[in-house]
């Protein structure tokens, strides 16, 4: 072959090297474009619609136990932008403008919500809204009281792992007004597990604006034997 003919063909190969770059660059593109479009939408459903949770202490017992996993409902009670970003429980920022939704629905007796923990803004919590703005609440030997009536149906009482804080037995405390009103924008949470939860009646009503959203479903549970009843339990909570 002569010098003539070998030439164009070289010339060939090294055009079609750029071509084969830029085509691989094209697929690795359109891989990260769809990554990245995934985890978008990941956190938009995570932060606006539904996330999921751990149940990290035995406060709700027997209806949540420790190591549960439950979904949770962020869009009833009016999804919301972060007020801050957190990175394994820091908050490496704050003060965020927020933009709330309309609200599908106020939180009720009943309902099981998480929601921030007002005294860390990095912890979230897991409790039962026994009581909403207007309703009173009293314990009354170790008993609790709603609007007058007991509302003793969804406590479980363990005298193994009975905490012996005085508001077991009776609250409001001595010198308070009794019974407790919960004041507007508040609403009353308490553990299920109540001699075992700090809850309401040690740092005070949840302001709303603290709420992130209701108790929907377990989607893992250790204690397999007793998840249907707990979940029917947390299913008349919703109602």
């Amino acid at each position: 072959m002569s010098q003539a003919e070998s030439a164009p063909k070289a010339k060939s190969a090294v055009r079609a090297r750029p071509a084969a770059r830029a085509s691989t660059w094209r697929v690795v593109w359109d891989y990260l474009r769809a990554i990245l479009l995934a985890v978008f939408f990941a956190l938009l459903i995570r932060q606006f619609v539904i996330q999921a949770f751990r149940i990290p202490s035995g406060s709700m017992e027997k209806t949540l136990l420790v190591g549960d996993f439950l979904f949770v409902d962020k869009f009833v009670y009016g999804s919301k932008s972060p007020e801050r970003i957190r990175v394994f429980n820091h908050t490496l920022a704050s003060g965020l403008p927020v933009l709330k939704l309309p609200a599908i629905r106020q939180p009720r007796q009943g309902d099981i919500i998480v929601f921030q923990f007002p005294n860390d803004p990095n912890q979230d919590y897991i409790k039962r809204c026994v009581a909403v703005a207007g309703d009173s609440v009293e314990v009354r030997e170790g008993v609790l009281y709603v609007n007058g009536s007991p509302y003793e149906e969804r406590t479980w009482h363990d005298p193994v792992r009975l905490h012996n804080a005085p508001y077991n037995k009776t609250w409001p405390p001595p010198g308070q007004a009794r019974p407790y009103v919960v004041p507007p924008g508040k609403i009353f949470m308490m553990g299920d597990n109540r001699y075992n939860s700090a809850d309401s009646r040690a740092w005070g009503p949840l302001d709303l604006d603290l709420v992130k959203g209701r108790a929907l479903f377990l989607y893992w549970s250790w204690d397999r034997d007793r998840l249907r009843p707990r979940l029917e339990r947390i299913g008349r909570g919703l109602r």
